[in-house]
């Protein structure tokens, strides 16, 4: 990759779905586009080891294959990357400058399109065990857990996946919920329930993770009956939810009352120049599908704007 340079049409913050097809749109455009992504190209959706809804893919695919080749195209097109956090947004009259520890860049325009972060269980004993059986990713850290038993906790998409993911692994899997129906998606709901490892336990949640030097178990409460127990596990899963990463755009943009970014019609925030898409953005259907169109719908508004 060539020498960054300091100053850009657009910046893009984020490399999941939708930074990465905005960059194939303001690129196509000719805009001079930097990518910003503070961890691994792709976003959650990395996770995944199989996304069978993403148009184009009758046999599923996996989320690093097709983010992967999302940014070999963006790349191809003439997006710059740079591996980075950006701690700070300012604007200084039409110009957008966005701070990061290697340095400040310049731009016209930005596109916010940070994601989501995985929310935390907030228990005694999470913290003291994250990477010594506490996991937010089944497809980074299942392997680890080859013929052990491992807990999964949530009841939507993500938590679903997290154990069927692990499944591959684990001689058991034990999905965790505080409610008594999921949250999933029907189709993966029936493959959880057709999973002879996998057991549910209902209207329960975590109190605290306990163990030595790595997770030995972790201390359950049933809400319907305040019985406490507990449950041996080598692992646990978090899968919980997620919180926009916009900690660093409080006071610059509006958020709505979780923290996402309010955009208008043309996904523009409240400061002229700044755009947000994907499941950083107030509304978002935090699909693949959908990041990717928000990111083309973006980038396009983005042209627009540049070219005034």
């Amino acid at each position: 990759m060539s020498e960054l340079a300091k100053k850009y049409d657009v910046i893009i913050i984020g490399g999941g779905p939708a930074g990465l097809s905005a960059g194939i749109y303001t690129a196509r455009a000719r805009l001079s586009t930097l990518l910003i992504e503070r961890a691994a190209i792709g976003g959650q959706i990395i996770n995944a080891g199989k996304v069978e809804n993403y148009p184009g893919y009758a046999d599923g695919v996996s989320g690093i294959d097709l983010t992967q080749a999302m940014h070999q195209q963006a790349e191809k097109f003439g997006v710059q990357t740079l591996y980075d956090e950006v701690i700070a947004l300012e604007i200084n009259g039409k110009d957008k400058i966005v701070k990061t520890p290697q340095g400040d860049f310049i731009s016209k325009a930005v596109i916010i399109a940070g994601g989501a972060e995985r929310q935390k269980l907030n228990v005694p004993g999470e913290a003291e065990f994250t990477g010594k059986g506490v996991s937010y990713c089944a497809t980074c850290d299942g392997a680890f857990f080859r013929d052990k038993t491992v807990a999964v906790i949530g009841g939507g998409n993500a938590a679903v996946t997290e154990a069927l993911e692990l499944t591959k692994f684990a001689t058991k899997v034990t999905l965790i919920h505080r409610r008594h129906e999921l949250r999933a998606a029907k189709i993966m709901e029936e493959k959880l329930l057709a999973d002879k490892k996998i057991e549910i336990l209902w209207d329960t949640v975590v109190l605290e993770v306990l163990g030595d030097k790595l997770v030995k178990s972790i201390k359950l409460r049933n809400i319907v009956t305040n019985k406490e127990s507990a449950l041996d596990v080598s692992g646990v899963f978090v899968a919980v939810g997620s919180q926009p990463a916009t900690g660093y755009l409080k006071g610059l943009v509006t958020l709505d009352a979780v923290g996402a970014v309010i955009t208008n019609d043309r996904l523009e925030t409240s400061v002229p120049g700044i755009f947000a898409a994907g499941d950083i953005r107030s509304g978002s259907i935090r699909q693949v599908v959908g990041a990717a169109g928000d990111g083309a719908m973006a980038a396009i508004n983005v042209g627009k704007y540049v070219s005034g």
